[in-house]
C-alpha cells in the first residue's frame, strides 16, 4: 500500500494541501485543500496572518485524516525572507510584518554606513532588494529596538510554522539564504556579518539542510488534526523547492521557474560573489544538496495578470489561454523593459504598458490581444538576454530551458521563449513547487535514493511539453 506524503505549499496569494504517493515508481499528486492569503494592515504595518495561516494548515491536516489518508511526513514551504522574533515564552514580539511594508525604506543605506554594498554582495552573494532580512532587521534594530533586546529566537515563517507543528526549532538553510545573511563557502549564517551589523548573534543557531527531520507532531496538534507524523524540512523557500523539480539530470541546463516572477538561472556547485555577477544582480540562493541556485529576478507574469485584471474590470473577460491565443495572431513590434520601475506595482499596467511604448516611440498596443503580444514578446526577448548572460559569466553553453510552475501552460510564450533564446524549451511540471517539496520528503523515506533518480520520476509523472528552438 502506498504511504501518503504532505506538502503544504503557501504562496502570497494562496496556499494548499498537496498529497504525493508512489505508484509504479511515479509521483501522483492530490490536492485536498486550498486557502487564502495576503497581507493585511496591523498597527501601520502590512502584516502577514500568522495564526490564521496556522489555523489552515491544521484544517487541511485534518482533511488527510477524513479521507483516511494519513501521511507519513510532512513540510512546508513558503516564500522568502520574512520572520519572526520569538520571546523566552515563545510569543511573537512585535508583529509578523510582510516584506511589502515600507519599514525597510532607508535601512539600505543604514547598513551601507556599517558594510558597503560591494562587501555585502561579496560576502553573501545575494542580490540586494530591499525587503531582505538583512534590511528587515536594521528596520527593526532602529525602530523597535526593544523587540530586537527581548528576543530569543528568529525563525524564518516556515521555520515558526515547523516549530508551532513540532515544538523543534530549526533554521532551514534554502529559506535562510533568502535573507542575504548566509555565508556561501561554510553554508551557516555568517556570525561576523551578523555581529558587524549589530544584531543578535544568539538568534541565529546551525543551519538545517532539507531533508533533515525536525520531529513529530506535538500532542496538542495530534489531538487538533487526529494522527501524528514527521515533519520533514523540504526546501522551505518555495523557489528552491521549485528548482528541486526540474526534471532534468543534465549539468547544463537552464530553468525558469514561472509564475508571478521568473526566476531564471541555473545550478552551480560554488556560488560567483564577483564584482561582474554582482553588475549583471545574479544572486547565489541556496538549493538542495549544497546545490547554489544562480538566478536573476525577472518580472514575470505579474504584467499579464495584471492586464487581465484590469480587462476584466472593464467588462472584457480572458482566460490566459485566450489571450495567449489572441497575441499569437498579432504583428505589434513593440517591447518594453519588464523589470523597469514603472511596471512594479503601477495603478494601471495598460497605461504603464502604453505610456512605455509612447515614450520610447513604439506602437502603442491598444486591443487586449496587442497589449499581451507586447508583453508575452517582452519577457521572452528578457529571457533570451538573460540566457545569454549567463553563458557570459559561466563559460557554459546552454542547450535546453525547463520552465516550471503555473507560468509553463503558457503555450505562446513558451514558443516565443524558444525562439527568442534560441534553445530547446520543455515546459512542466506546473505543480513544481509542492513536487519538489514532497520529492524531498520521498528521498528522505527512501522511496528514490537521491534527487537525480526523484528527477528521473518527476520527468516521468508528469507532462513535460518540448519546444524545439527555432526563429521567430
Amino acid at each position: 500500500m502506498s504511504q501518503y506524503y504532505l506538502a503544504v505549499d503557501i504562496g502570497a496569494s494562496s496556499g494548499r494541501h498537496i498529497l504525493g504517493s508512489v505508484k509504479d515508481g511515479c509521483i501522483v499528486l492530490e490536492e485536498v485543500y486550498r486557502f487564502p492569503n495576503g497581507m493585511k494592515k496591523k498597527d501601520g504595518q502590512l502584516c502577514w496572518d500568522v495564526e490564521e495561516l496556522f489555523s489552515h494548515i491544521k484544517a487541511g491536516m485534518k482533511k488527510c485524516c477524513e479521507l483516511g489518508k494519513i501521511p507519513v511526513s510532512m513540510g512546508i514551504d513558503t516564500w522568502g525572507v520574512d520572520f519572526v522574533l520569538l520571546d523566552e515564552n515563545d510569543r511573537i514580539l512585535g508583529n509578523a510584518v510582510g516584506y511589502r511594508d515600507r519599514r525597510t525604506n532607508g535601512m539600505d543605506e543604514e547598513v551601507y554606513k556599517i558594510i558597503s554594498q560591494d562587501s555585502l554582495y561579496a560576502r553573501t552573494g545575494i542580490q540586494k532588494a530591499i525587503f531582505n532580512t538583512v534590511y528587515q532587521l536594521m528596520a527593526v534594530k532602529l525602530q523597535q529596538p526593544e523587540d530586537l533586546s527581548r528576543a530569543k529566537s528568529l525563525l524564518m515563517t516556515p521555520d515558526y510554522f515547523h516549530f508551532l507543528l513540532t515544538g523543534v526549532k530549526k533554521q532551514e538553510y534554502t529559506i535562510a539564504t533568502t535573507g542575504q545573511l548566509v555565508d556561501p563557502v561554510t553554508k551557516q549564517w555568517d556570525l561576523g556579518l551578523i555581529e558587524l551589523l549589530g544584531y543578535p548573534t544568539e538568534l541565529f543557531g546551525p543551519l538545517s539542510m532539507p531533508g533533515t527531520v525536525a520531529g513529530s507532531l506535538t500532542p496538542q496538534v495530534q489531538a487538533e488534526v487526529g494522527f501524528n507524523c514527521q515533519v520533514v524540512l523540504p526546501p522551505s523557500h518555495d523557489t528552491a523547492s521549485a528548482v528541486a523539480a526540474v526534471p532534468s539530470n543534465e549539468a547544463d541546463v537552464l530553468y525558469i521557474s514561472s509564475g508571478t516572477w521568473s526566476l531564471m538561472g541555473t545550478e552551480r556547485q560554488d556560488a560567483d560573489c564577483s564584482a561582474e555577477s554582482m553588475k549583471r544582480n545574479f544572486t547565489n540562493e541556496g538549493g538542495y544538496d549544497y546545490r547554489f541556485r544562480y538566478l536573476k529576478n525577472i518580472m514575470g507574469l505579474w504584467m499579464i495578470q495584471s492586464v487581465k485584471k484590469e480587462l476584466a474590470e472593464a467588462g472584457e473577460e480572458y482566460s490566459f489561454a485566450e489571450l495567449c491565443e489572441m497575441a499569437s495572431h498579432e504583428t505589434i513590434p513593440s517591447i518594453v523593459a519588464c523589470n523597469d520601475d514603472s511596471f512594479l506595482a503601477p495603478e494601471s499596467m495598460i497605461a504603464a504598458v502604453r505610456d512605455f511604448c509612447a515614450a520610447s516611440n513604439q506602437p502603442v498596443p491598444v486591443t487586449a490581444g496587442e497589449l499581451a503580444a507586447v508583453i508575452y514578446n517582452s519577457l521572452a526577448k528578457c529571457y533570451g538576454e538573460t540566457a545569454e548572460e549567463l553563458e557570459q559569466v559561466t563559460g557554459k553553453h546552454y542547450r535546453q530551458i525547463h520552465i516550471v510552475g503555473g507560468g509553463a501552460n503558457a503555450d505562446y510564450l513558451n514558443r516565443l521563449t524558444a525562439a527568442y533564446t534560441g534553445r530547446t524549451v520543455y515546459a512542466g511540471p506546473t505543480e513544481a513547487t509542492a513536487i519538489g517539496n514532497l520529492a524531498v520528503q520521498m528521498i528522505k523515506a527512501g522511496e528514490y535514493a537521491g534527487l537525480s533518480e526523484a528527477r528521473e520520476a518527476i520527468f516521468r509523472s508528469f507532462e513535460v511539453k518540448e519546444y524545439p528552438a527555432a526563429g521567430r
